[in-house]
């Protein structure tokens, strides 16, 4: 398995599209080409040289800076299916929740359903020998996790304590923007042990952290998924898991 990171709209809301591409038989994917002036350019030249077989776009939600390029991608790349929510510009696969499909013959990709964020919000978890990765959209970011804009605190604690939880620890996080910098901003108000001062200057030294750190890390650092931790706990005030998890989203917003 092959990952390339196509970043979009740098220095405005730092989106990342992703393309995916089977080594054995070149076929690819691309994860949420939200700005097609930026993507196209990307596709067409892997295209054109032979390296990449496109066979579909995959959505993590509906939001036009994920999905709102679909349209234009398909009058450059015709006929290709759309793979996402149902409310994805231009759907015409919704998986089930568990649901796997290839990627040519060496990717196996599972949708997870990580209802939150959007009610459409899908995870996708791909494995390709030992190879573990997982697209996040804005359901889970490095050292944080999206606004609830259609959910409640009870979904994401089940999306990211559950769900992406139970995922191997090996398994690399890429989400759809670059917020580490700010996350661990927030991070640092709420812990400071040695993971999150670690992160902080991974981040304060590398412009981008996709790809860069696994479930397994973001359980020791990400507040988010350590609903559980005395430190937090008193931070926020809160025991319950959910009412932890709601009270922190509500102070990540107000910074």
């Amino acid at each position: 398995m092959h990952i390339q990171s196509i970043p979009m709209w740098e220095g405005s809301s730092n989106n990342y599209a992703y393309l995916v591409v089977d080594d054995k038989t070149n076929d690819a994917v691309i994860i949420d080409p939200a700005n097609p002036p930026e993507v196209t350019p990307v596709l067409k030249q892997q295209i054109d040289s032979g390296k990449i077989n496109l066979t579909s776009i995959i959505n993590t939600h509906h939001h036009w800076d994920h999905a709102g390029g679909n349209s234009k991608i398909l009058e450059q790349f015709k006929g290709l299916p759309v793979i996402g929510g149902k409310q994805c510009e231009a759907v015409t696969t919704t998986p089930k929740d568990g649901e796997t499909f290839k990627i040519g013959e060496g990717i196996t990709v599972k949708a997870l359903y990580t209802p939150c964020h959007t009610q459409d919000s899908i995870c996708w978890y791909m494995e390709d020998g030992d190879e573990k990765v997982v697209f996040t959209g804005d359901t889970l970011f490095i050292g944080g996790c999206g606004r609830f804009f259609e959910g409640t605190p009870a979904e994401m604690n089940t999306a990211l304590n559950k769900t992406l939880a139970a995922l191997p620890d090996d398994t690399k996080v890429y989400p759809g923007h670059e917020y580490t910098k700010t996350n661990v901003k927030f991070l640092t108000t709420v812990l400071k042990t040695e993971p999150v001062m670690k992160l902080q200057s991974f981040a304060e030294n590398n412009k981008e952290t996709q790809g860069k750190f696994t479930i397994g890390d973001e359980k020791t650092y990400n507040v988010f998924m350590r609903l559980d931790d005395p430190t937090v706990q008193k931070a926020t005030g809160k025991m319950d898991p959910v009412d932890v998890m709601g009270k922190l989203r509500e102070m990540k917003n107000s910074m």
